[in-house]
């Protein structure tokens, strides 16, 4: 040729990598394009799709970075649609790092609670008592825990602090209270519950352990909707607090927020916060990834703080919690 390059070197060939990028940045767009049909449709509830909806937020980021990408390689009618989708993650994501802005009065008495896994008892009994000391803690809902870790919890002084539980027989789920006990529990509550009084109003404690989806999702999603059903016309007082196993972005949780509900995680701009794994003896260097404990509560109350805590043995972080109780 008379400019001296061969075929095989003009600026078509040697651009070949354009389509290719892009074909390929297609290709793992689909993959956060059916999580966002999934959580608009709701296909999650009872289904194998609820393990990758726990991975929503880190769709959202890997759509925003396909976008960038598409934006660079000029391919405008893919990026657009690849924003169209940042803009519903967005949608969804964005509002669980603001706060609320509730006001709470001045003189509303306060409650303190906490959930904690124990990680099949394994969890360090010293670790979790010093955990109710420093933090203060009216109540505390255990999951995961056995005979003889409570049998532990009992010789590292819990009762000293939290002299009031609720353990049924039969269940792993556990509450722990330094506030009396004022009325038997409810059986139309599917787990553990106790109401107690705070300064003369009363409040219904609810410890929260579903099913793991990952084992079966039909049994997980079974035992949220069994707490939805428990829900109406005793949501107003109710604190539940636990293990749900659940993001805000799954299906039976969203139901369960729809019966009045609200997250106190996401109602204080902390929705994203994660609380699990956190020193998985099985995966030890896989960092907390997901928010699956939460403490809902009822519209008798309003939320002041939330904090995670690492203790040690579990695979879990605390989730410490402060409610004000105003009048009904």
């Amino acid at each position: 040729m008379a400019d001296g390059r061969s075929e095989t070197g003009s600026p078509a060939r040697r651009r070949w990598w354009r389509p290719t990028l892009t074909t390929l940045c297609g290709l793992l767009l689909l993959g956060p394009a059916a999580l966002a049909a999934v959580r608009v449709l709701g296909l999650d509830d009872g289904t194998v799709l609820a393990l990758p909806m726990a991975g929503l937020q880190y769709a959202a980021l890997l759509t925003l970075l396909l976008t960038a990408a598409l934006a660079v390689l000029r391919r405008r009618w893919l990026a657009g649609l690849a924003a169209v989708l940042v803009g519903l993650q967005l949608w969804w994501l964005v509002p669980r790092f603001v706060p609320d802005g509730t006001e709470v009065p001045a003189g509303a008495p306060r409650l303190r609670v906490a959930t904690s896994n124990a990680y099949m008892g394994n969890i360090s009994p010293t670790a979790l008592v010093d955990l109710v000391r420093s933090q203060r803690l009216d109540a505390l809902a255990v999951e995961e825990l056995s005979g003889s870790a409570a049998d532990a919890l009992d010789a590292a002084g819990i009762r000293e602090l939290l002299p009031h539980r609720e353990l049924p027989d039969g269940t792993d789920t556990a509450i722990y209270t330094r506030l009396p006990v004022t009325a038997a529990a409810d059986p139309a509550w599917p787990t553990t519950n106790v109401t107690i009084t705070v300064d003369g109003r009363p409040v219904q404690l609810v410890a929260v352990h579903t099913y793991y989806p990952l084992g079966d999702a039909r049994k997980w999603a079974a035992g949220m909707h069994a707490l939805r059903d428990a829900v109406p016309g005793r949501n107003h007082n109710a604190v539940l607090l636990g293990d749900f196993n659940a993001t805000l972005d799954h299906a039976p949780m969203r139901s369960l927020l729809a019966t009045g509900l609200a997250d106190t995680h996401d109602e204080l701009g902390a929705g994203l916060f994660p609380t699990w794994p956190e020193h998985n003896l099985d995966l030890p260097y896989l960092p907390p990834m997901l928010q699956i404990d939460h403490v809902l509560h009822g519209p008798a109350l309003l939320p002041v703080s939330i904090e995670e805590h690492t203790l040690a043995r579990t695979d879990h972080r605390a989730v410490v919690a402060e409610l004000a109780v105003r009048d009904s």
